[in-house]
């Protein structure tokens, strides 16, 4: 791995990062939130290089993922692209600790894609949100292209192919209050190994379109929560 990589590598703290676990969803979530409900879960896989790829409307959406999608239900932690404004402080050094790294959504840096790039290598599970900044409309966004080089990028160094989950995040209120309701829907994976990598330009495209109109289809398909 090179220097620069393994500078910069992500670790998952042993004591803590099963405490933030619990902490977050036994007493944080399930207070919060009236309802928390999901759907799809048995389509979280439990091994391989996958990366997740929710749609971003709150910041309980960096809660809200690992406890559906972790560690108690998949029997993996998960590893975080996290904007690099988000990385500073004490909130920085818990992120840090629970498998984040900092990237410039703006403009990723060629570390962070190598950072990436070793984890899907390396088997692990990596959460990006395409989208890349938090919208509270309820629509989907378009989606940055990077997550789509990242997954095409990290096939050509796997053994077997990257799937890609898309995950509707889906909040009764634009900034969920006290008892509020949420809903979580996973749809059915994307995989690398229905595009081209001898043509990553035109790959990374349709790689985009497709899980754009996969998230639509999760948005279009969703039972109504009301605004209060």
């Amino acid at each position: 791995m090179p220097d620069s990589v393994r500078s910069s590598f992500p670790s998952i703290s042993p004591l803590l990062t099963p405490l933030m676990y619990r902490l977050v969803g036994d007493v944080v979530l399930r207070r919060y939130f009236r309802t928390l409900e999901v759907q799809g879960q048995e389509r979280v896989p439990q091994r391989g290089p996958v990366i997740l790829a929710p749609t971003h409307r709150s910041r309980w959406d960096a809660l809200i993922i690992p406890y559906v999608t972790g560690r108690r239900v998949s029997g993996r932690d998960l590893y975080y692209m996290v904007s690099h404004d988000e990385m500073l402080g004490l909130q920085g050094w818990v992120i840090a600790q629970c498998g984040g790294f900092p990237v410039n959504t703006q403009a990723p840096s060629v570390s962070a894609l190598r950072t990436g790039v070793e984890l899907l290598r390396q088997g692990q599970a990596l959460v990006v949100f395409p989208e890349g900044n938090i919208f509270r409309d309820r629509q989907i966004h378009p989606l940055k292209p990077g997550l789509a080089r990242l997954a095409l990028q990290a096939a050509q160094r796997c053994e077997q192919a990257i799937q890609i989950l898309p995950i509707l995040l889906d909040y009764a209120q634009p900034y969920p209050q006290w008892g509020s309701a949420v809903k979580v829907i996973i749809g059915a994976p994307l995989s690398t190994d229905n595009y081209d990598a001898s043509r990553p330009k035109s790959a990374a495209q349709q790689l985009t379109s497709d899980l754009f109109r996969r998230l639509q289809q999760l948005q279009g398909g969703r039972s109504p929560l009301c605004f209060a």
